[in-house]
């Protein structure tokens, strides 16, 4: 692996987990609209972007809506999310977060964010974690969700980093696929260390300090 000089993290489920968050929030559209969704149909979210969350949870029944309905629906969802997200605070950041950024800081590393999220800079600021990062490439700046590679890519180029340079720490299989195609280093943890895919597999997220 080439010299790493950059550090691109996913957010929800790697510094922090709201989805919880995501599913009430599906959860209260979807019973608007008489729809079945669990958390079977959550777990195929993680990773992509609300429009797309939206289509496979229609598919699910073959609903078929305009494409204005659904900005309305995806708008509406978010709603919900965004107040949910008002309980967020920095007295719920796992401290191994906390002591990796500060850690990854001291050693010279690059930080970035890479996430399909609208809401990371919001998160963020409400966990009181953005000063460690250098960039945020999120959900506002990209027209395609992983896996395909460009928020990855736009991360790298905020940061002004060679992809190859860069390591990506993810717990979905898309964005570890978006990070692979990426030409970038890939650490898996959470759902997404269950698979070969990834170059490294970790329980917690301090012991990304050991790989690199």
């Amino acid at each position: 692996m080439p010299k790493v000089k950059a550090v691109i993290f996913d957010l929800d489920g790697v510094l922090i987990s709201t989805d919880h968050y995501h599913y009430e929030a599906w959860k209260k559209v979807t019973n608007n609209l008489n729809i079945a969704f669990d958390e079977q149909v959550n777990h195929r979210l993680r990773g992509v972007s609300r429009l797309e969350s939206l289509n496979i949870i229609l598919e699910q029944e073959d609903v078929q809506l305009s494409e204005s309905e659904k900005q309305l629906l995806a708008e509406e969802k978010n709603r919900y999310y965004v107040q949910s997200l008002q309980k967020l605070n920095k007295e719920i950041v796992d401290q191994r977060v906390i002591v990796t950024l500060t850690k990854l800081k001291e050693r010279g590393f690059k930080l970035a964010i890479g996430s399909s999220s609208k809401n990371a800079q919001y998160i963020l600021d409400r966990l009181k974690l953005t000063s460690f990062f250098d960039a945020i490439s999120d959900g506002n700046n990209i027209t395609q969700s992983k896996p395909n590679p460009e928020v990855f890519l736009k991360a790298a180029e905020y940061i002004v980093e060679d992809p190859g340079n860069c390591i990506v720490i993810e717990d979905a299989l898309t964005g570890v696929r978006a990070a692979k195609s990426a030409g970038m280093a890939c650490v898996a943890i959470g759902h997404a260390a269950l698979t070969d895919e990834a170059d490294y597999q970790i329980e917690t997220i301090d012991e990304i300090l050991d790989i690199i």
